[in-house]
């Protein structure tokens, strides 16, 4: 056995320099050595770990492999297309547009056309050019007296927290720039969103970050006083995340300084917990109420709300919610279960919630069913990265797109995946000074807006070539889908579609949606 292997190791090494020792003086520098391995041996004789306890030093190296494992996939062993949550392909289009240099790929495609999940559309041969204008919509229903002129492309949820001030203070100034909108996520309004002025979407979640009481509950008054800052545009409420819905935040205690401790409300160096539900409602009316609560207090502002599809009959019932008080959301932003986080259980991550492209039509044709969908933009945001995913988004009934990690590559994250941990190598995710100093603001800044840019000029450019001059043109029929190594087939032949009102009309409902719309109660999730 290898214990009894390292004891004879350890004594025949001692015996070796003893005896070597007078004649070469210098060896007795190896009894240092020779102390330090046996000090870890003795230590690892008594370790917990199994490993180390049968196989005492050199077991140390499977741990050492273990750790740098991410890094060498990542750089040595990973195709251009399996990298997992973003390709190698993916970042390297992301970074190329983030600097401004050519998107251009040599010697043809590396994705296998046959594979199963390859999505494609079909171009026309009248290919048309899509003006820069419609890139941006108003947001705004009829209930809102302050809509906001906004891009299609939006910087997605973070919180400052979540990421570092330097980044922070980088994609606030990159959307200055770019002329977009930079969500704040549900860690509240920081200094860092406000020094450059770029306009911010002020998202609220269960624990009211930045406007709550001792208690954690909502204080309007305060909530009041920030969101009729000119800087805040919208206001987004967070009913579930998709990278873990009904789980509520987490931010550990080794991220919880005095800054953002003071910044969120909240006791600095403890776990900062969200709750997995919002006390202020729990039936879809009382949803809708205090929705317009929000947008009276915030003078009229587009009041929205961001979910990550669950229940299916949960999102009927705020339908008919919508319906029975007349209240509208001015926006909906879908979360697709695929989206990212910086700390998430695993399995909540892994199993739970509709993946977006999934949800998407879901929601847009329950919204067209119910004579709602004119009323409201609706927000697509799960892994957004390309101009060909803004495409598909809105062929399956999307208005805008948010994205998150992708901005993150463009101010120099390399997808390390040590979000959680306060030592993200790049200074990305960290609350750690000394690694957030690494990035350089401006020239980060000028990154995201450089890749917000090429990105909506890709968008346009693809979109003209399936032959319309309009998002709102795009539809399901133009993107195929392959499910397995048999032909692809449409987005429509897998969506069930509703006629404008055809839920209202009191005639038979497609079995798709049948038994979800029984189901629902405006009065109950």
């Amino acid at each position: 056995m290898y214990r009894r292997h390292f004891a004879t190791a350890l004594f025949a090494a001692l015996v070796v320099i003893l005896l070597w020792w007078p004649f070469w003086p210098p060896a007795g520098y190896l009894l240092i050595a020779w102390a330090v391995f046996a000090a870890l041996g003795l230590y690892d004789l008594r370790s917990r770990h199994n490993v180390l306890n049968n196989y005492p030093v050199i077991g140390h190296l499977r741990y050492m492999l273990e750790f740098v494992r991410p890094e060498l996939r990542q750089y040595f062993f990973e195709s251009e297309q399996s990298g997992r949550p973003f390709s190698r392909a993916q970042r390297t289009l992301i970074n190329a547009r983030a600097d401004g240099s050519s998107d251009a790929s040599p010697f043809g495609t590396l994705r296998d056309f046959e594979a199963a999940g390859y999505e494609f559309a079909e171009h026309s041969l009248v290919p048309r050019d899509v003006p820069k204008d419609v890139t941006c919509l108003s947001v705004g229903g009829p209930q809102c007296t302050q809509p906001y002129r906004a891009s299609r492309l939006n910087i997605s949820a973070m919180s400052f927290g979540s990421l570092s001030s330097t980044a922070i203070l980088a994609m606030n100034l990159g959307a200055k720039r770019g002329g977009f909108a930079h969500n704040t996520g549900e860690g509240a309004i920081s200094p860092y969103h406000q020094r450059h002025g770029g306009d911010l979407i002020w998202e609220l979640g269960t624990a009211y970050f930045g406007c709550r009481t001792r208690e954690g509950r909502f204080d309007a008054e305060t909530f009041r006083e920030k969101a009729r800052e000119d800087q805040v545009k919208m206001i987004e409420l967070k009913l579930s995340q998709g990278a873990k819905p009904s789980h509520g935040g987490l931010l550990p205690a080794a991220k919880v300084n005095r800054e953002i401790a003071e910044t969120r409300q909240i006791a600095e160096g403890e776990d900062c917990q969200s709750p997995a539900a919002h006390p202020e409602f729990d039936t879809p009316i009382g949803l809708l109420e205090f929705i317009d609560r929000l947008r009276e207090l915030s003078g009229g502002k587009p009041v929205g709300m961001k979910m990550c599809l669950g229940k299916r009959s949960e999102f009927l019932s705020i339908c008919k919610a919508m319906l029975e008080t007349g209240i509208r959301p001015d926006f909906i932003t879908i979360d697709g279960a695929e989206g990212g986080t910086g700390a998430a259980p695993q399995e909540f991550s892994d199993r739970l919630g509709n993946y977006i492209n999934e949800a998407l039509p879901f929601v847009h044709q329950c919204l067209v069913g119910t004579g709602l969908r004119d009323d409201m933009k609706l927000i697509a945001s799960g892994k957004v990265a390309l101009g060909f995913d803004m495409v598909v988004k809105m062929a399956l009934g999307a208005d805008m797109c948010n994205a998150a990690r992708p901005f993150m590559f463009s101010v120099g994250c390399i997808q390390a995946r040590r979000c959680h941990t306060n030592k993200c190598p790049t200074g990305v995710t960290t609350q750690d000074p000394r690694r957030s100093r690494a990035i350089n603001v401006d020239e980060k800044a000028w990154r995201v807006a450089n890749y917000h840019h090429g990105t909506l000029k890709a968008f346009r450019e693809l979109a003209g070539a399936l032959g319309v001059d309009h998002p709102d043109q795009l539809t399901p029929d133009m993107i195929y889908h392959r499910n397995d190594y048999t032909p692809a087939h449409p987005y429509r032949t897998s969506i069930v579609p509703l006629r404008p009102g055809q839920l209202l009309e009191g005639g038979e409902v497609p079995e798709a949606y049948a038994p979800y719309w029984e189901a629902a109660r405006a009065e109950r999730f």
